[in-house]
């Protein structure tokens, strides 16, 4: 099989180095030839190449280590959040919290846009009432901000990475004043894309150049909450790694597994679902289940093992606010978890078996196993893309 040239900064462990861009004389290495496997030899390549040849037929499959218990232990907390109140009682105070935070965000975005500097008393605002909805029931802002229209304009997607953030911090039982740090990180790790052209904030790069310059929105990011006042001081620091990978594949500076801080490791595990499931052309318009299915796969190596794991968990088979086929050939979305039985959660029946929207919408619990005949309960066949249904988040529960 013909060698492959490949940067050293893309660059993976397994990968068998069969060639160097300069003779091997000239390296530390004593064998011309070896499977890249540690940290040092990786830093020797950086140190003396710009790129090297490796031979796939000879690259070692790096096998996943399995998480323990302990490995779990170690990234979750042990403050203990229990729902107090219900989905239905939530969602008026987690919609007036939402419509606050996007009205924050445009206030954002007018301002770094005219290069002012961001008013860091309304994100702590939005952030805070974003929490707050979130410790009482998780389920009803998830539900809100997959019903709400998605837009292409930059920042778009931030009140939705902050939610996210905040419900997978509540999830791994981390302190309160962590989850508004994520909250905050979700808010604003993306406010250098303000800085971009708006049609490449948008759509994102589709060459090389333009590559160049859509990353250039990380460091717009880090100036931009530095030179804000009244911000948690760890944030700039923070919004520079949603786009690091655990096996030093990302950047800007191609840190590896410790080298990023915590909140920076769940930030890329949020940032890239959000990007999977968002619709075409701002995201790839996957469903939830393969947008999960792809973050599996990247375990261990793009992203942290244990993480993933707890994030699989948390977001669930089928996550709150998801559209899914029943087996009646009626379509539903999920409005509640039930975390005992992650099969069977609450939903909402939005279409009849013909594709027909009902009015009022039908309200079913899984768990109790409700009959679509005599002889067979409801069960979810499969889950579609988000926004395959239209629901004004209005119309529920009135």
């Amino acid at each position: 099989m013909e060698l492959r040239e490949i940067p050293v900064d893309q660059l993976t462990f397994g990968m068998f180095i069969s060639k160097l861009d300069r003779p091997w004389t000239e390296t530390p290495f004593a064998f011309q030839g070896f499977v890249l496997q540690k940290d040092k030899q990786l830093e020797v390549l950086k140190k003396y190449c710009k790129h090297v040849f490796v031979d796939p037929e000879k690259a070692v499959v790096q096998e996943v280590a399995k998480v323990t218990a302990e490995d779990i232990a170690k990234i979750r907390g042990t403050t203990v959040y229990k729902d107090v109140a219900t989905v239905e009682g939530e969602l008026h105070v987690a919609h007036k919290a939402y419509a606050n935070t996007t009205v924050i965000l445009e206030e954002i975005a007018r301002v770094v846009e005219i290069g002012n500097a961001i008013d860091s008393s309304r994100s702590h605002e939005a952030v805070a009432q974003i929490t707050a909805s979130v410790v009482r029931n998780p389920d009803a802002m998830a539900l809100l901000i997959k019903l709400q229209e998605k837009s292409g304009t930059t920042l778009s997607r931030a009140a939705e990475v902050s939610v996210m953030m905040t419900i997978f911090g509540r999830f791994l039982q981390l302190p309160p004043d962590r989850l508004e740090i994520l909250g905050m990180l979700g808010l604003l790790q993306d406010v250098g894309k303000l800085k971009l052209p708006p049609e490449l904030a948008t759509r994102g790069p589709t060459n090389a150049a333009e590559i160049e310059i859509y990353r250039t929105h990380v460091n717009h990011s880090v100036r931009i909450l530095s030179d804000t006042q009244g911000l948690p001081p760890e944030l700039p620091g923070l919004a520079s790694l949603h786009h690091e990978r655990f096996d030093g594949t990302g950047y800007p500076r191609g840190l590896r597994g410790g080298a990023i801080a915590f909140p920076g490791l769940i930030a890329g595990i949020v940032d890239a679902f959000d990007t999977l499931t968002a619709p075409k052309p701002f995201g790839e318009g996957l469903s939830p289940a393969n947008a999960l299915s792809i973050i599996y796969k990247e375990r261990g190596k793009q992203f942290h093992p244990a993480l993933v794991e707890q994030f699989i968990q948390c977001i669930g088979v089928f996550p709150v606010g998801s559209v899914v086929e029943l087996n009646s050939g009626e379509v539903a979305v999920v409005i509640a978890q039930n975390m005992v039985r992650r099969m069977q959660p609450r939903i909402m029946v939005v279409k009849d078996a013909n594709g027909i929207p009902l009015k009022p919408y039908k309200m079913l619990d899984l768990m109790k196993e409700p009959k679509v005949r005599p002889d067979e309960p409801y069960r979810i066949q499969r889950s579609l893309e988000y926004g395959s249904v239209k629901i004004d988040p209005r119309e529920l529960f009135l």
